[in-house]
């Protein structure tokens, strides 16, 4: 089975992120399946029933953990953040996935002030796991081996079940630390984290901090990329 689907999270908030992400996506990969992951959708249908959380910081902090049922528990898919900018075509990164791990994830490291993010919600810290990381911003980008057994615990009653927090999925706690495989950073290339060019360059641009879809950074560092895509997008959207 191809791996060729991305779910990709869908906040209310950041609709025309979703929109300029989507586009990218489509420009770089030609063959991609991309599903929005909408909450209320899920809610709808009775897929998706956790009480809303005040503190979570988008509508798919929890949904994105449904991707292997939603996907049959099947093949691999992907979660990822709409955040983000596909700069380069995707496809050869979900070709090199390998099945003896349930999930793949950049692994980057980092520590963080507490505080609050780009809309308000609270930032906070995570604990350190015996691995010496803290998994931070792993779960932005996450690639599903959804057949792999392990991955069979994520039902829709776990998910929902409210005794398991953010951080218990976040930090992939059902697994066990060998089912976690890597990817390399520059396909979760976290602005203000990662510099150019003592760590390469990037592949996806994650605009973690707050994108420029908000006031707040509209002369971030790589703004101008994004509204560099923005104005083709809706170029195509006027031509089309």
């Amino acid at each position: 089975m191809k791996h060729d689907t991305l779910y990709m999270g869908w906040d209310t908030r950041q609709s025309e992120a979703y929109d300029v992400m989507e586009w990218s996506v489509h420009k770089h990969s030609k063959d991609i399946n991309v599903v929005a992951l909408k909450q209320h959708e899920l809610r709808e249908q009775g897929t998706y029933t956790r009480p809303v959380d005040p503190l979570s910081a988008t509508e798919f902090t929890f949904t994105r953990y449904l991707v292997p049922y939603l996907h049959n528990y099947k093949g691999w898919a992907t979660f990822i953040d709409s955040d983000m900018l596909l700069l380069t075509d995707i496809q050869p990164l979900l070709d090199s996935v390998d099945d003896q791990y349930a999930v793949m994830v950049a692994k980057t490291n980092y520590e963080f002030e507490e505080g609050l993010k780009m809309d308000g919600k609270r930032k906070f810290r995570y604990p350190t796991l015996p691995d010496g990381t803290n998994r931070k911003n792993w779960s932005s980008f996450i690639m599903f081996n959804c057949g792999h057994p392990s991955n069979r615990v994520l039902t829709p009653e776990l998910v929902n079940n409210t005794e398991r927090s953010g951080i218990w999925f976040h930090q992939f706690q059902w697994l066990k630390d060998e089912e976690v495989g890597e990817f390399d950073h520059q396909w979760n290339w976290l602005i203000n984290v990662h510099k150019e060019p003592q760590d390469g360059a990037p592949k996806i641009l994650h605009y973690t901090d707050g994108g420029p879809w908000f006031k707040e950074h509209i002369n971030g560092d790589y703004a101008d990329v994004w509204f560099d895509a923005l104005n083709k997008f809706k170029a195509e959207q006027k031509s089309s």
